[in-house]
């Protein structure tokens, strides 16, 4: 299992300076590598050891040479770098970052070719639905074609709401004409729906955002806790982080 880390607005490598980044063991107690904002101390994004191996780092940006920047900072203490081309917020996309992208393939090209040549881990992306499916299709290969590891498609359309059912048939197009790992995402809210999702559509695997965040235990084969158990849960993990 792998676990997604977002700092789309953090690492915003569109209108503004790209801001340095530190990194550094702290605290001691919890044994954390903190990647702090030199000027405020401001933590941006907090790791350790452990985790090195489990956490794929998402960057917002529009622009590959600076997303390169961002991603040598941190691709010795995570496992992947994955672009995000499917935000639809308008932060993002006022930006040229997120769903902006789908705009603009050769951009896309651009940034994710930069990458795979100048680090030496795996590099990803996640994208939404076109509105003509064949164009999601084309989309897919070109990218592809850049050499990343894999995608993630989010069974929505820019303009579809979390209320819109997820078009699990059109992810299914995307993974018929790809040889590369397609991940799945959109509508899986408890533990039986990645398989529901990997049998409709045939991806390699699955990627959970809203059901994973309102309820953490989806994962468990047993079935959901409830979500006062799932609190009560963590809070002990806070209290005894290292097993103690």
């Amino acid at each position: 299992m792998c676990f997604l880390v977002s700092t789309t607005c953090l690492l915003n490598c569109c209108k503004q300076k790209f801001r340095l980044l530190t990194t550094f063991p702290f605290p001691e107690n919890i044994g954390s590598t903190d990647f702090v904002e030199k000027g405020t101390e401001t933590v941006v994004f907090r790791t350790c050891l452990q985790e090195r191996n489990q956490v794929v780092f998402q960057v917002g940006t529009s622009d590959a040479v600076r997303a390169l920047n961002a991603a040598q900072l941190v691709c010795k203490d995570v496992a992947a770098i994955d672009v995000n081309m499917g935000c639809p917020r308008s932060f993002s996309i006022s930006g040229g970052m997120g769903a902006a992208l789908l705009r603009k393939p050769e951009l896309i090209a651009d940034i994710l070719t930069t990458l795979r040549r100048n680090l030496d881990i795996p590099v990803t992306c996640k994208i939404r639905l076109l509105k003509c499916p064949q164009d999601t299709v084309e989309l897919a290969r070109r990218i592809e074609k850049t050499g990343v590891s894999a995608v993630a498609v989010h069974g929505r359309k820019v303009a579809d709401r979390p209320r819109d059912p997820a078009k699990w048939n059109e992810i299914a197009d995307i993974v018929a004409a790809l040889s590369i790992p397609v991940i799945a995402n959109g509508d899986v809210f408890e533990y039986g729906d990645f398989e529901r999702i990997k049998v409709a559509t045939g991806a390699t695997s699955v990627m959970a955002a809203r059901g994973a965040l309102w309820n953490a235990s989806i994962f468990s084969p047993v079935g959901k806790l409830d979500w006062e158990d799932v609190k009560r849960q963590y809070v002990r993990k806070v209290e005894y982080p290292m097993g103690q």
